[in-house]
């Protein structure tokens, strides 16, 4: 029997998991974690469109992804531009027959200074592109997903966001913001066959960790492998019992994940961001 949802639409069957994801969106691969994002997927089975504002860039991406024998889109665009991003959707749903997976991987940070020192205008910006660019792919993209009975969307977040934090509190406020709209979809999509998760990376080298003060004596690095298998496992369905989840690269495994699923920790409030009531 199938799921009834609004309007007339219908998740998958009751009992019956939602199938792996064969094709893939990620935004911010022309670089360090999208890009090892959108490889990685690749190598796992899945054809995949690679959207950032280098097109230079994602055209060599491209070329690695068919080179492992699967379909690549270019699709550039800047993920606060609303036009450019629905544009950037139909060409990726075009090239690859559907989405099935997107993954928000684009992302800044600001300057790091307490927000009495910060720009205004830089400020704005790295909200905008944290923010308003997974707003815009959610919303050109998810209404595909439903209409052909549900898909994923992985955004990546980080801790930053679920704690209080001193400097660059752009970037603090929009991954706390993510959790607000990974959230929305889960409660508004699940019964629709939209999974919807957060995932930290953890510390990865990449340019944006490396000019940052905050890791300028750090040792230990979790190894971007690490993001990659996480993604991929959700890609496949293995996680879809955590939906509407914070996950952490380098920290969780997917055995260990799915141990916390069968505890039945996903009918509290375990992984989402709340706030702790004075009695606790």
């Amino acid at each position: 029997m199938s799921v009834p949802v609004p309007g007339g639409r219908q998740g998958p069957p009751a009992g019956q998991a939602l199938p792996p994801a064969r094709t893939a969106l990620v935004t911010g691969a022309s670089r360090g974690i999208g890009r090892a994002l959108a490889v990685g997927l690749a190598r796992a089975g899945l054809d995949v469109a690679v959207l950032a504002r280098d097109a230079e860039r994602l055209t060599e991406v491209a070329e690695e992804i068919r080179g492992l024998g699967h379909r690549a889109v270019v699709a550039p665009a800047d993920v606060t531009d609303a036009d450019a991003v629905a544009a950037a959707a139909r060409a990726a749903e075009a090239g690859l027959g559907s989405i099935d997976l997107l993954v928000n991987g684009a992302g800044r940070i600001d300057a790091e200074v307490p927000l009495w020192e910060a720009d205004p205008d830089e400020w704005w910006s790295v909200v905008e592109t944290n923010v308003r660019g997974p707003f815009l792919l959610a919303r050109a993209v998810v209404p595909g997903m439903l209409a052909r009975g549900g898909g994923r969307v992985v955004d990546l977040s980080s801790g930053a966001g679920t704690r209080d934090n001193a400097d660059a509190t752009a970037y603090n406020v929009s991954k706390t913001a993510l959790f607000r709209i990974g959230g929305s979809l889960h409660e508004a999509g699940f019964a629709r066959g939209l999974r919807a998760f957060e995932v930290a990376p953890g510390v990865v080298v990449t340019d944006m960790t490396r000019s940052m003060r905050a890791h300028e004596h750090r040792t230990e690095w979790t190894d971007v492998a690490e993001v990659v298998e996480l993604v991929v496992v959700i890609a496949r369905g293995g996680l879809d019992d955590l939906s509407g989840r914070y996950l952490r690269a380098g920290t969780d495994t997917a055995a260990s994940l799915r141990f916390l699923a069968s505890l039945g920790r996903a009918d509290d409030d375990a992984r989402r961001l709340r706030v702790r009531d004075w009695s606790r």
